[in-house]
């Protein structure tokens, strides 16, 4: 068992059995969703962090709305093309990193719900 899935499996449970209780959340994406992501993208103790901070200002003194996770992202090197769009075919994205900041390397994290859901 991996180390991420150590921490998100939890998470998932909880995403289960908070499906049969009325959706109390203030933001958006939810907390539980908010933490899956950050135990995803980041090291544990920072995603442990977030998270935490996250679960404490989802209550009536905060305005809530939409928060997506930030993650710290070096992108690597491009590389000249290998043709392996041609060998591989289509690649399915589910997480679109945004800069949050030019010149830095902070990205917000957006799930493409649309490419989880199609066929092709």
């Amino acid at each position: 068992m991996s180390f991420k899935k150590f921490f998100i499996t939890p998470i998932k449970g909880y995403q289960y059995l908070s499906k049969m209780m009325p959706a109390n959340c203030r933001y958006y994406p939810t907390c539980s969703e908010y933490a899956k992501w950050q135990f995803e993208f980041n090291a544990p103790h920072r995603a442990l962090a977030a998270s935490t901070l996250r679960i404490l200002r989802c209550n009536q003194l905060f305005a809530g709305g939409i928060d997506y996770p930030v993650v710290h992202f070096v992108p690597r090197q491009k590389h000249k093309s290998l043709g392996i769009n041609d060998f591989c075919g289509k690649i399915k994205v589910n997480y679109w990193l945004v800069p949050k900041e030019a010149g830095r390397s902070l990205y917000y994290v957006v799930k493409d719900f649309d490419a989880i859901n199609c066929d092709t």
